[in-house]
């Protein structure tokens, strides 16, 4: 596929901004999705391509949260890993079958319950007690919340990080920096899964997602360093801000 130097440049900046945006709040394919579809990709495509796009984002903002990372209480790194890997194949399959139509159509709803459940996070936190918060009810209750996210997260991108944070906040967790880490670190899993799963079915527009890569990557590393200095209510308003603007929009069609 053909684009302009405008187009190019537009497909960069965006790529820059997704990848800091993950790093510090996540919703990064908030500008990787529309820009891919502004530039002419199919919906599915613009997902699949964006994904990776990011990948090597969450990878370079996981290094980023290095000092912060730690696991669920009642989970451990490697349970985390393994659900994040099979919920991800699961998504991203569900996403290969799924008509391009069906999923435009689909997008402004995930999108609308992604900023949803960040925005009213801190207020369920509060609202409903945890009752399965130790021992093995605890980890089949956080291991099943992490789940059903990571098939979200294999078959819509978009909002993958508000959806964890949502659900880390759920489950316990209160240092929105501790949350930012594991964040990117179950992000980075699941999305590698899924691009295999994308690249095997075809998905994936290489040019596109290989040049975006390079801006997604610096985007993420400079704002996961400068993201651990932000004061978390900032960190919250830029994510239900973008998230509802991204909503609207694709909601005008």
């Amino acid at each position: 596929m053909e684009h302009s130097i405008g187009t190019w440049a537009i497909l960069l900046v965006a790529a820059f901004l997704g990848g800091g945006l993950n790093a510090i709040a996540g919703g990064g394919s908030f500008f990787t999705f529309p820009a891919l579809v502004y530039a002419g990709v199919p919906a599915i495509a613009a997902n699949a391509s964006g994904t990776l796009a990011l990948l090597p984002g969450y990878f370079a903002s996981t290094w980023g949260y290095r000092e912060d990372i730690k696991p669920p209480a009642t989970l451990t790194m490697t349970a985390l890993v393994v659900i994040s890997l099979g919920g991800g194949a699961v998504g991203a399959a569900l996403l290969l079958t799924t008509p391009d139509e069906l999923f435009r159509t689909l997008v402004p709803w995930l999108l609308l319950v992604a900023t949803l459940l960040f925005a009213f996070g801190p207020w369920l936190l509060r609202t409903f007690t945890r009752t399965a918060s130790s021992g093995e009810a605890g980890a089949l209750m956080q291991g099943c919340t992490l789940a059903a996210v990571s098939v979200y997260g294999g078959y819509f991108n978009g909002g993958l990080g508000i959806v964890l944070l949502a659900a880390f906040s759920l489950l316990g967790h209160s240092n929105i920096n501790s949350m930012q880490g594991l964040k990117n670190l179950v992000s980075s899993v699941l999305t590698a899964i899924a691009v295999s799963v994308y690249a095997f079915g075809g998905a994936i527009l290489w040019k596109e997602a290989l040049v975006m890569m390079l801006a997604a990557t610096a985007g993420g590393y400079v704002m996961a360093r400068v993201g651990r200095r932000l004061p978390p209510s900032l960190v919250r308003a830029v994510v239900i801000v973008t998230g509802s603007i991204m909503t609207v929009l694709f909601f005008r069609g």
